[in-house]
């Protein structure tokens, strides 16, 4: 079984999430993706973040209707920080028999070396599927220099240029915007229920 490592704050999930999900799926030929929330990602320290359980709600209602996107709790069930590498060795324990595919961005993959045990990362894994953005630059072989067998693991997904970000999704809810088809409808209807990303009122 090939099995796709999919982490984030997901602050809010949103649709481009799922698209660059279903890519990876498609193109990478995965069984499933485990969507992997970070608490407290060490390399958003000091932003603001919605608590845990109010975003695994949400990633829990965006995956509900697609059986080939599990949300994981390997990183909400132990003590911050939480870093990719032992993300990937407690996973590799869970699923002794599966493949294990991380999935990045390449911003992501171009920063890789300045990551906790980066060569740890590259070991654990079967491949490392990278989202191939449009335009994006990346010095390949200086990273594969830094990281020596990083080329031969990565595997590259096309993905659509989708210019969506939680970052702004929160900034159309803070201002009163629409927001409705940047993630799935039942977020949408969590996020006003629960008048989440709203900014707070001063007494």
């Amino acid at each position: 079984m090939k099995i796709g490592v999919f982490g984030g704050s997901f602050d809010p999930p949103h649709i481009a999430h799922l698209i660059l999900a279903q890519e990876a799926c498609s193109q990478l030929g995965l069984d499933r993706i485990l969507w992997v929330l970070t608490p407290d990602p060490p390399h958003k320290r000091g932003r603001r973040l919605t608590a845990a359980s109010t975003r695994l709600a949400m990633l829990n209602l965006a995956l509900q209707d697609n059986p080939v996107f599990i949300p994981s709790r390997v990183d909400i069930d132990r003590p911050p920080p939480q870093y990719a590498v032992d993300t990937l060795h407690l996973l590799a324990k869970e699923y002794p028999q599966a493949e294990l595919v991380y999935l990045m961005g390449g911003d992501s993959l171009r920063d890789l070396p300045t990551w906790r045990r980066p060569l740890e990362i590259i070991a654990a894994s079967a491949a490392i599927g990278v989202l191939r953005r449009p335009g994006a630059r990346l010095d390949l072989a200086r990273l594969e220099r830094q990281l020596p067998g990083l080329l031969e693991k990565t595997r590259w997904i096309d993905a659509p240029r989708l210019d969506i970000s939680a970052t702004h999704i929160r900034k159309l809810v803070a201002e009163g915007k629409a927001f409705r088809y940047y993630v799935p409808e039942q977020v949408f209807a969590f996020i006003q229920e629960n008048q989440l990303y709203l900014p707070e009122v001063a007494h």
